[in-house]
Formats: C-alpha cells, structure tokens, sequence
C-alpha cells in the first residue's frame, strides 16, 4: 500500500513544523529513498527551479524550504519589502517535481531563547563581507538547522551566490555535518542578466541596464588573460565604466581565487571575476569563471 506521503495532493505537500518534517523523512529513508534539500527564500523562479531539477538528478525525493530569514538581513536591506507569495512559489515548486515543501514558522527556526549563531571566517573577509556585516552568519546559521532538521543526503545551492555556496561547504565540512553540496549553474535570463529574486525591484529603464554588469564582468575576465598581472587596474576601470552606465554605485568588481576568494593581483588560473553594484532598490551580483 503506498505511503501517506506518496499519496500526498500539492496542497498537502506543505509541512510547516520538524516534526512533520522529519516523519516525512523517515518515511522516505524507510523506503531506502535517498533526499536532496534546496533551500529558498521564496519569489521563486527559474534559477529556483533549475536547483530543483539538479537534486532530482542526484536523489529520489527533493525536499524544498521556503524561509524568508531575517537574520541575514542587515539594516536598510529589504527584508520587509522582501517578495511572498507562498502558494504560487509551492506551484511552482511541485510542477518542477518537489515531493516536500517545508514552510516553517519563525518560531521553528528561532524559537523563544535562541541564542546559537554560527561564524564562518576566511571565505566571508572580502566580496559581500565587508557590505552585509553579519550576513553570512545569518545564512551558516540557517543553513546549518536546515540541514539538520532535514538530514538530506545533498543539498543544492546556486553559483550566483558563489560566496555562499563556500561558506556552506565550509560549514559543513568545518561541524562535520555528513551532506554533499552541490553547486548548480547560474540560470540567466536571454540578455545574461543572472535570474535573482530581487530583479522585479528593477524599473523597465533599470532592466534594461542591468545585464551590463554581466557584459562588464566577461569584460573583465577576457582582459586579465591577456594582461595576467594586471587584475587590480583592469578592475579599477571596471568599476568606472558600471558607474558611467548607469549603476548607482559598485561594490567592488574582483578577480578572485574561485577556492579561497584571495584577492588576486595577478590571475594565474583557478579564478572567478565577481562584481555587486546597485541599479535603482536593487543590488545585483554576479560572477563568471575566468577561462
């Protein structure tokens, strides 16, 4: 007789509690079924659902989470602005193939005398670190309950947030937590523009501009193989010609060592080019390998 859980309608494949959790879990392992976790924060899109299809290729049942996590917002971030639209994101979570969507409560993840934070340093110094102080944090910390509530066998994370995905992998090989993350392609909309939850803040004048940072970064990464010692001034100018654009300010624009997010002043392989700048509310990220 098939189990509840594979009995389940789309609307029933919401669990909002670990206990549901975990006996939706126990279910599956009892059935010798492997599980992939993909973490969100909602808004789903295509890059979303294309981390889907990655863990379907790697397990036999996905799980999804949908938490909108205010500690890895920081202050003047758009957490209250931020975009919810629950049953539309578990549609489109269950047509691209999710068994599970785990929609937790604040008090699931944070109940009443939470006081645990996990600190990931070395990979969090430069990018994003020194712009969203406490960021990564937030995210290790949310990420590291998710696992473990869930206890998948892999868990899916996109290279758009390529700092990220290092963290987690840091995160999970530093605490020993017995998971294998999978790093997924970035998704791009036609014009290169990478797909991020926070491009509908653009205006159509703002859309228009915004796969510039993208043009600028391959820009970037064809320049230093030509001239290898010469990443800081061809980054420099990078950063210049964003602002010239249209783009209210940049980050930074880096060429990074793709393991360790060093700082390179000479590209000497194993690099990625990494840029952030803010167009109108929004700020967009980006990287591509150098090769």
């Amino acid at each position: 007789m098939p189990s509840t859980v594979e009995l389940m309608s789309v609307p029933d494949k919401i669990v909002r509690n670990v206990n549901d959790l975990r006996a939706a879990v126990t279910a599956w392992r009892r059935d010798g079924k492997t599980i992939g976790l993909v973490p969100t924060m909602g808004a789903i899109h295509v890059g979303h659902l294309s981390l889907v299809t990655e863990a379907k290729s790697h397990c036999d049942k996905v799980i999804a989470s949908i938490f909108v996590n205010p500690t890895q917002f920081g202050e003047n971030e758009d957490f209250d602005a931020y975009p919810v639209d629950e049953a539309r994101d578990v549609e489109e979570l269950s047509e691209a193939g999710t068994d599970l969507v785990f929609c937790p409560g604040r008090e699931d993840i944070y109940p009443e005398g939470f006081s645990t934070v996990i600190s990931i340093s070395g990979v969090t110094a430069g990018l994003c670190g020194p712009f969203r102080p406490g960021h990564f944090d937030g995210v290790a910390t949310v990420v590291a309950k998710l696992l473990l509530q869930c206890l998948p066998d892999v868990a899916v994370f996109g290279e758009k947030d390529y700092q990220q995905l290092l963290v987690i992998r840091k995160l999970v090989k530093d605490l020993n937590i017995s998971v294998d993350i999978v790093g997924a392609p970035i998704i791009r909309e036609d014009d290169g523009l990478a797909m991020s939850s926070r491009n509908r803040y653009l205006s159509k004048e703002e859309r228009a501009l915004a796969p510039e940072l993208n043009r600028v970064l391959r820009s970037v990464a064809n320049a230093v193989i030509e001239k290898p010692d010469d990443c800081e001034r061809i980054c420099s100018l990078a950063r210049s010609e964003l602002l010239e654009i249209g783009f209210a300010s940049v980050d930074y624009v880096a060429v990074c060592d793709m393991n360790s997010l060093e700082l390179l002043k000479i590209y000497s392989g194993s690099a990625r080019v990494f840029g952030a700048a803010r167009m109108g509310t929004a700020r967009l990220i980006d990287n591509i390998p150098v090769t």
